[in-house]
């Protein structure tokens, strides 16, 4: 287990607060979406009552390297003024340097100091040293909050955390902790549910759950070239046609490993790509020559649906269809009424299968809603990231 800010002493001590803070500002200059400012609130209402002189960096869009006013982290500093109105704020126009020193110097335990943007730098994302050392000359302390960029290997991110003694925020701490503890020590019946467009996306986290889980259900897109590895009809389905023999070979192991790899069995299908298009719901597994299989049909809904109530410790990650056209969103939101259904465990990552389960206001029937996209993947394949691999473990 790794070192979360509860196994550290802050008090008097200057923390550096690596968070994700990369929301969208509109032209005026208003923050248009403010759930990771508020999801940060816990982790630093923590480290300011155990009295830390919080020093806070994130980065906000693709600046290129350069200074850009429009990217400019300003207007959070200003929200967090309304957040925490006991609280001072201060902010610094630049992340290092002389003036950014002294102000982090002169900080007050209790007291915030916002810095600007990390991208205005390009040694940043190179994780150069040097930046990586002016970064660490701000604190006594580095605590690593941002779990969706801790897959890259930037200058905050692991190059810092190199430097000082470290650990993980609240938010980090139950996205890494929860993840493993989950893959490493499951309950079984263990189902794995995948989907999304692509398999080349999702490759990894197959072959490193073959050796874990007791079923992968397989639906969206990437089953297409499961099933066209298996020899049946797609149609005009989407196919990653240099995918195919690598599709067979993950059948073949799975097999050996004694696990199923549950395809579907039936389609939603529309004879062009378009919202407005009438669904076809096919007899069988195979989709006729002109349509394009949309969504998983109601057969597989059914049996997909019944394999996930069986199951103790569920993983789900990608929809099962075309989940933004309204005729072929059903699959998807039938995955997401079984996942919330069962008495087990229960992990949720990816863009619209975490808005599946909130539009149909299931979230506090979930276990562990991940925010982390690319970085849970990652953790799903297997692979330590980064910015993780390099906290400090919890001394037995």
């Amino acid at each position: 287990m790794k070192k979360t800010i509860e196994n550290i002493d802050v008090k008097d001590k200057r923390v550096l607060l690596r968070v994700d803070f990369n929301v969208p500002i509109n032209d005026d200059g208003k923050i248009t979406d403010e759930t990771r400012i508020l999801k940060e609130i816990p982790t630093i209402k923590y480290l300011l009552q155990h009295g830390a002189k919080l020093i806070i960096c994130s980065h906000l869009g693709r600046p290129n390297g350069e200074p850009n006013q429009k990217l400019s982290l300003l207007p959070v500093a200003k929200r967090l003024l309304t957040i925490l109105p006991l609280t001072k704020v201060k902010f610094a126009f630049d992340c290092i340097g002389k003036k950014t020193e002294q102000m982090s110097q002169e900080l007050k335990s209790g007291e915030i100091l916002l810095l600007e943007n990390l991208r205005f730098h390009k040694e940043e994302e190179k994780n150069d040293p040097i930046f990586a050392k002016k970064l660490a000359n701000l604190a006594d302390i580095y605590v690593n909050d941002a779990f969706g960029t801790s897959h890259r290997n930037h200058a905050s991110i692991s190059g810092v955390a190199r430097l000082l003694p470290n650990a993980m925020g609240f938010l980090m701490g139950k996205e890494v902790n929860t993840i493993l503890d989950v893959i490493e020590n499951p309950n079984h019946p263990f189902v794995v549910i995948l989907g999304g467009s692509k398999v080349a996306d999702k490759i990894y986290v197959v072959m490193n759950l073959l050796k874990k889980a007791d079923i992968i259900l397989i639906g969206g897109g990437m089953s297409y070239t499961f099933l066209k590895a298996q020899g049946y009809e797609i149609g005009n389905s989407m196919i990653e046609e240099d995918k195919v023999e690598l599709a067979k070979e993950m059948l073949i192991e799975a097999e050996k490993r004694g696990v199923k790899i549950q395809l579907p069995i039936d389609h939603k299908c529309g004879n062009t790509f378009s919202s407005n298009v009438k669904a076809k719901i096919t007899r069988n597994v195979n989709i006729p020559d002109g349509y394009i299989g949309m969504d998983i049909g109601p057969k597989t809904m059914s049996l997909f649906s019944k394999i996930i109530k069986s199951a103790q410790t569920v993983i789900w990650n990608g929809p099962m269809g075309v989940f933004e056209f309204d005729d072929f969103s059903e699959g998807t939101e039938r995955i997401a009424k079984a996942v919330a259904s069962i008495k087990g465990k229960q992990i949720v990552g990816g863009g619209d299968s975490i808005a599946s389960i909130k539009l149909l206001g299931l979230d506090n029937k979930i276990y562990h809603i991940s925010t982390g996209g690319g970085a849970s993947l990652k953790l799903l394949e297997g692979e330590m990231l980064p910015g993780v691999e390099v906290i400090e473990d919890i001394e037995e």
